[in-house]
């Protein structure tokens, strides 16, 4: 059912591993030769996925051998380059000017590195980053007109423009030039390429909406039959070509999800249903799986709240039978009116706390408890009203 976790579990299952994730829906796909993103176009955005990837933990190990060079070039700017605008704090005239500027030069790093001049406006040159030229792919506009403009771009050259920043904002800038020149791009790539061909993991969700039970229209639909045959090769294993190099399938995993409220997996043509061997049905969600969603996670809904409306000074405390009671209420509505899994949460909270979140300012400083007497007072009214429920939960 809806609801439940499926792209969750495959997102979590990428992140413990370490590997390049992607979620695609079947739905946004169109058979060759029609207008539409083709299926070859998952590998390129995995591959993509796996770059900036890559990049970023390139970027981490490099961080702090460039924050040496970015603070140089900081104080090049406060000196040398601001001297209209830069005077010097108590300059000692005894010493040499070498000596008088090297001794400015270490206050002022003194005081960058204590943060005292974060504020402080500088002219900063922007250089725009060179395009990078990749292989071009046919079959795919988008990357066919990416490339082009690239070629555009670096024939006219990059135009560098001046711009008035703070200190905070150009350390942000130099760092992301400086790490730019420290990675090899050469490398990245084939490092991303090499993950992405043997742990990447690519999650098709809502392909129960491209079976053929998922409707009644009849004659040729470019967006189901002829997507699930497109899907085919590319599952088996095939060569596609992406403007990093050729990427080879065999070793990807794909994970293929659906609600199949309409449709039945038997109603997926049989060439994709041999591809996909492991079946793997969930069970909808109970009133004691809401109630762990709501304690239990990190980032769980009632911690939310909590820190939302502390960014009011209103401080939330949410009682044990509280949170029984919303969720008995999310199971209950979910089992009469449509089964949304645990999406319903979201609208219970929202409806709870509605007058609380509004009037936020005049409650500032105020601990507000949430207990059973305070759920029914707000919700009871609207969850017997079977026909005001269908609109507000």
């Amino acid at each position: 059912p809806t609801g439940v976790g499926k792209t969750e579990i495959a997102r979590r299952l990428a992140k413990l591993c370490g590997a390049p994730f992607l979620k695609v829906e079947a739905t946004k796909y169109t058979e060759v030769g029609y207008v539409g993103r083709d299926v070859e176009s998952m590998i390129r955005d995995l591959m993509s996925v796996a770059c900036n990837m890559v990049r970023q933990e390139m970027q981490e190990t490099l961080r702090a051998k460039a924050k040496t060079s970015v603070e140089e070039d900081l104080l090049d700017l406060l000196l040398p380059g601001s001297k209209k605008t830069f005077t010097p704090v108590n300059p000692d005239e005894s010493l040499p000017p070498a000596e008088t500027e090297n001794s400015t030069r270490e206050k002022f790093r003194t005081m960058l590195q204590e943060g005292k001049l974060e504020d402080r406006e500088v002219e900063l040159v922007i250089r725009p980053k060179m395009p990078s030229m990749g292989i071009l792919t046919g079959g795919n506009l988008e990357d066919i007109e990416t490339t082009i403009q690239n070629i555009s771009s670096m024939m006219n050259g990059p135009q560098s423009k001046k711009k008035s920043v703070t200190i905070a904002e150009a350390r942000k800038i130099l760092t992301e030039e400086e790490l730019d020149k420290m990675i090899d791009n050469d490398k990245v790539i084939e490092e991303a390429k090499e993950r992405v061909e043997q742990m990447g993991i690519i999650f098709i969700d809502e392909i129960d909406k491209i079976a053929s039970g998922a409707s009644n229209s009849k004659g040729q639909d470019v967006s189901r039959e002829g997507v699930q045959r497109d899907i085919l090769p590319i599952v088996e294993g095939s060569n596609v070509n992406t403007k990093f190099g050729v990427i080879d399938t065999t070793h990807i995993l794909f994970i293929a999800s659906g609600a199949f409220s309409v449709s039945k997996p038997s109603d997926l043509i049989p060439e994709l249903q041999g591809r996909f061997p492991l079946r793997v049905e969930l069970d909808s969600l109970n009133a004691e799986d809401f109630k762990r969603i709501l304690k239990e996670p990190k980032n769980s809904l009632t911690k939310q709240y909590t820190y939302l409306l502390e960014t009011e000074d209103v401080k939330l405390e949410f009682t044990e039978d509280a949170i029984d009671r919303m969720s008995f209420i999310a199971a209950d509505v979910n089992n009469r009116i449509e089964n949304i899994g645990a999406r319903r949460l979201h609208t219970i909270m929202e409806t709870l706390l509605e007058d609380i979140s509004f009037e936020a300012d005049e409650h500032a400083g105020e601990t507000i408890s949430i207990d059973s007497k305070y759920v029914d007072e707000k919700l009871t009214g609207i969850f017997q009203d079977q026909d005001l429920s269908k609109y507000i939960l």
